[in-house]
């Protein structure tokens, strides 16, 4: 029999039912003894249910759940001490009253050794077992409140924990003594230490040893709440250290008036892979990618100071200007694969016979500089060219196979101060000899003089190059760029090829850095714009089908010209869709005249011509212009892509490029692919589109048509 009163509360008002719902057990053998209870208990709210045997009370203990359990001992059919021990080995333990009128001395002590709340002797005043009832019921509801408290403490903990540890920064807490008190999980991830290794463990367990001082600075002695600090932690494992930036917070609260927690909030997040990015952007800025030697820019700001040094002192300087004969001849032959490792050895030869304070750099292509401080004896001078010339004379590796090539190279030599007092016209007149060491039959070396003049050997180039546009020696090919995913050429880029009348069909590498010198790079941009505007018309008119070309652009078209303008009226006068024409154009834009190109290539861009950073990563690496250009594609240059000769290698360049065109959902073309493993490499890490030899070389109009078809 169960009851439910709903008026007077027997426990505190602001009880939240949710908490905490009494419900009361009353065993009794008398119908009168009970009847008088449920009186006295009638104006309070709870859920009573009676009971006038022990077995009785057994069922409805093994049925439910009860707070309070009034219990007379004398019941008929057995006595309340044996109901007490059942009740004594339930997990529910709820609070017992025991109601009694026996005369023996030790009940009490009977009922409080089975765990009785209270013991009233019959009879009782009504008011001391309403009061035994509140107490009983208020106890009840102070263990619910606490459990709820408790519960919603470990929800909160435990929510915090696996909130802290997901996330992919390390997360700790430090005491004032510097000692770790709370550490997350993702530092076995980032470090390889499990969080238990490192309880109460100093911070300094952590940091680079190197970087110690300066964390000492940072964590011991700073003055501001809050900080941002770059330091490198140790891994577990491995001997490199890896970069994080730090940001410490003070960390300050009071459990108690007596208790103040005081020390340092940290979050560390993994950078490595920014320092990394930074870090080759950097290098290819100052260093040759294909050999890793100093290039032009860095060469020339070391020998800025080395002029310094030499003036200042009045100590020599030389330079020599080496160039490989027939380099030329030997990558078309051979393919730039086998003409790279051929450069690579090169550069290694020459580092070999420097001393220590001398610099090598490549100048690009086949063109080495030897600089060497303090040296003024021609004598020795000549020795060490010598030593030069023979060493890259003797036979070079340049396949697995053992396959061997010689060469020979064209070496030219200026002093300073005799030749020259600047960085250019040492390096420019270096350049000067060598040529007239070509002129006399290539392979030989020759100091620099005076009447050497350059103007005519120039000029005689140009008066041919300005021959050539007036006679139409210049012409197109294609190579075309392959989608591996459909198999399907995407498109083409245009290469400006010259019938010399002499020297055959020349790549543009050979005579585009003289027009590039002389000015004459402007007529010869006009001119291939419109032979591409033409050709993709005469595919249009013979109903051919024909993919998107792409041209290059000169960084001096783009700043002297009315480029958008041009183009714009190319595309009108020959009727073509500005979806079949994109413009390429090559970083150091960036740095020339930024404000201009921005206006001109986003006017480019409005037409609905698409623009591609050409041999991306070679030159001045900025990823900031990635976001400030209005640029759609970026073209892996071939120098990374040579590099590639094992389909399970590691080539962090290539895939920071592959990276950062995923990043910012850029198309991505790899330039220069020349084998199945650079292609199975490339695709592997998410580039699909080729250009290079493996699949096709640059061809004409016609032979491109009929490819397309």
């Amino acid at each position: 029999m169960t009851s439910t009163k709903t008026q007077q509360s027997l426990f505190p008002a602001n009880t939240p039912d949710a908490v905490f719902s009494p419900s009361i057990l009353l065993v009794d053998g008398k119908p009168q003894h009970l009847a008088s209870i449920l009186a006295l208990l009638e104006e309070y709210p709870s859920e009573t249910a009676i009971a006038t045997s022990g077995l009785e009370a057994f069922r409805l203990l093994r049925k439910g759940h009860f707070d309070l359990i009034l219990l007379d001992l004398d019941l008929p059919d057995l006595e309340g001490y044996v109901l007490m021990d059942f009740i004594s080995k339930q997990a529910f333990n709820p609070d017992i009253i025991v109601l009694s009128a026996t005369t023996e001395a030790n009940a009490a002590s009977q009922a409080y050794r089975r765990g009785a709340y209270r013991f009233l002797k019959k009879p009782y005043s009504p008011e001391e077992l309403l009061q035994d009832v509140r107490n009983a019921l208020s106890k009840r509801f102070l263990e619910a409140e606490n459990r709820s408290i408790s519960l919603q403490l470990r929800y909160s903990e435990q929510l915090y924990r696996s909130l802290v540890n997901h996330v992919p920064d390390i997360v700790c807490t430090l005491n004032e003594g510097g000692q770790i008190t709370f550490i997350n999980e993702s530092v076995t991830t980032l470090l390889g230490y499990l969080p238990d290794e490192l309880s109460l463990q100093h911070y300094s367990r952590l940091v680079h040893p190197p970087d110690l001082e300066r964390a000492t600075a940072v964590f011991d002695h700073r003055t501001e709440p809050f900080l941002q600090t770059e330091l490198r932690l140790c891994t577990k494992e491995e001997a490199h250290p890896a970069s994080f930036l730090l940001t410490l917070m003070n960390l300050q609260f009071s459990i108690s008036s007596m208790h103040q927690v005081k020390g340092t909030y940290l979050i560390a997040r993994d950078i490595s892979d920014n320092k990394r990015a930074e870090e080759i952007i950097s290098f290819h800025a100052n260093y040759d990618a294909l050999t890793s030697l100093p290039n032009r820019a860095l060469l020339k700001e070391k020998l800025d100071a080395e002029l310094q040094h030499a003036k200042k002192y009045q100590v020599g300087l030389t330079i020599l200007f080496i160039d490989l004969d027939r380099f030329k001849l030997i990558n078309d032959s051979l393919g730039h694969a086998k003409g790279d490792f051929l450069l690579k050895q090169v550069a290694a030869r020459l580092k070999e016979i420097a001393r220590y304070s001398d610099i090598v750099a490549r100048l690009g292509s086949d063109e080495f500089v030897l600089a060497m401080p303090g040296l003024s004896d021609p004598k020795r001078v000549q020795d060490i060219a010598t030593r030069c010339a023979e060493s890259l004379g003797a036979p070079f590796e340049i396949a697995a196979d053992k396959e061997k090539l010689t060469i020979t190279a064209s070496i030219g030599i200026a002093m300073y101060p005799e030749d020259g007092t600047t960085v250019e016209e040492l390096i420019g007149n270096a350049d000067i000899a060598m040529s007239h060491v070509k002129t006399q039959g290539k392979n030989g070396i020759l100091f620099y003089n005076q009447t050497m003049a350059r103007a005519p050997h120039i000029l005689s180039h140009e008066r041919a190059l300005r021959r050539a546009l007036e006679r139409n020696e210049l012409e197109m090919y294609y190579q075309p760029q392959v989608d591996l995913a459909s198999g399907k050429i995407i498109g083409a880029e245009a290469l400006m090829r010259w019938n010399h009348p002499e020297r055959g069909l020349l790549a543009a590498g050979e005579f585009l850095p003289l027009a590039e010198e002389n000015g004459l790079i402007i007529p010869m941009t006009e001119w291939m714009l419109e032979a591409v505007c033409y050709d993709i018309h005469i595919a249009k008119t013979l109903k051919k089908e024909i993919v998107p070309i792409s041209i290059n652009l000169s960084p001096q078209y783009i700043d002297r010209c009315d480029c958008p303008r041009k183009i714009q009226g190319a595309l009108k006068r020959h009727s073509i869709s500005p979806g079949l024409f994109q413009v390429e154009i090559t970083e150091n834009i960036c740095i020339r005249n930024p404000a201009n190109a921005i206006i001109q290539l986003n006017e480019l861009n409005d037409i609905g011509v698409d623009i591609s950073i050409d041999d991306f990563g070679t030159g001045y690496s900025s990823l900031a212009y990635l976001h400030r250009f209005p640029i759609q594609t970026i073209k892996v240059d071939r120098s990374f892509v040579s590099e590639i000769n094992d389909p399970d290698g590691d080539y962090p360049v290539v895939l920071a490029i592959i990276s950062i065109a995923q990043g910012l959902d850029m198309t991505l073309i790899a330039e220069g692919v020349e084998t199945e493993i650079q292609a199975q490499y490339l695709q592997k890490w998410g580039c699909h589109i080729m250009q290079g030899y493996l699949y096709h070389k640059p061809l004409p109009l016609k032979h491109l048509l009929e490819l397309l078809v």
